[in-house]
């Protein structure tokens, strides 16, 4: 009901600016950061367990982001949007990197990317189901292809002909991502982009501390290379990369902003590639081709058909 609602609200008062200049330097900032993550991430897992990771990592977050709360003297959010902000964090911190966590055990970090990037596509979906938009058949296609492309990625993560079920974690997260920055654009009436950013990110840190047991024992038997590449997930990736793509979809279309992140799973890939020489699975890289496309035949079609809003 609260993304649903966030969504007619957001309808009623669409943007449809371009990026300016200011708002094209975060999402560059936001695209290299978010695209380091994945490979980060697969580097992290060597030394932590998926829950311990992402407790960790936005555990750094989150002190960084409280010892700029305290500096800069943020308001506390009006109690009656501590729900919201409350399933903000969960949508966006907890759910997202949990399951991405645990995908990433067993899905390599360029496809992850990959499936990470349909985002887009399901916020076209949930905007069709909340808002009873008319999609055309163009649109349609693009939903299709992108799915197709996901479950080509899915097929090749299998190493054969069947379905490796972690990949549908990193589908998981790509749900829970695009009903995060859904929900966040009417709020933006209210808070900065910074202070939803704290907000959500401080509230989804405290939903991870279920993973606090254990998490001592294996900071100590951590090497310091991984200890540090989780300390740089959350205060780059988790932190200054959010603040960013915050402050960019504050500026502009979420529909228009969101076509950007077909650029994540190519550099996640570059990344990796680079970083931890994993290299790219043939029948990935098709199903990445087609999920890419899909992504942008969507958002290519966005506000060319007529919206019918609730």
């Amino acid at each position: 009901m609260i993304v649903s609602m966030a969504v007619v609200h957001s309808s009623v008062h669409p943007d449809n600016r371009a990026p300016d200049r200011r708002s094209l330097a975060a999402i560059g900032v936001t695209l290299f950061l978010w695209s380091s993550a994945f490979a980060g991430i697969r580097v992290g897992l060597q030394a932590f367990s998926p829950g311990h990771l992402a407790l960790f990592r936005f555990l750094v977050a989150s002190v960084g982001f409280l010892i700029y709360a305290l500096v800069a003297r943020l308001p506390l959010p009006r109690l009656r949007d501590v729900p919201a902000l409350l399933v903000l964090g969960a949508l966006g911190i907890t759910i997202y990197h949990t399951a991405l966590n645990f995908a990433e055990v067993r899905v390599s970090a360029g496809s992850a990317s990959i499936l990470v990037a349909t985002s887009p596509i399901f916020t076209a979906v949930f905007a069709a189901a909340f808002l009873r938009e008319r999609l055309s058949g163009r649109a349609w296609l693009g939903v299709a292809a992108g799915f197709g492309g996901a479950v080509l990625v899915a097929f090749g993560e299998g190493g054969g002909l069947h379905l490796e079920p972690y990949a549908l974690l990193v589908l998981l997260s790509a749900v829970s991502s695009a009903a995060y920055f859904v929900m966040m654009k009417p709020m933006m009436r209210r808070y900065t982009s910074i202070q939803l950013t704290v907000y959500s990110v401080i509230l989804g840190t405290a939903l991870l501390l279920v993973f606090t047991p254990g998490l001592p024992a294996a900071l100590a038997a951590a090497p310091p290379s991984a200890t540090l590449t989780v300390a740089y997930l959350g205060l780059l990736p988790g932190g200054l990369a959010y603040i960013a793509w915050t402050y960019a979809l504050a500026r502009t279309s979420a529909a228009r902003l969101a076509t950007f992140q077909y650029l994540v799973p190519a550099l996640a890939i570059l990344v990796a590639w680079v970083w931890t020489r994993e290299p790219p699975l043939p029948l990935a890289l098709l199903g990445g081709a087609l999920s890419t496309a899909g992504v942008i035949l969507v958002n290519s079609m966005h506000g060319r058909g007529r919206r019918s809003a609730r």
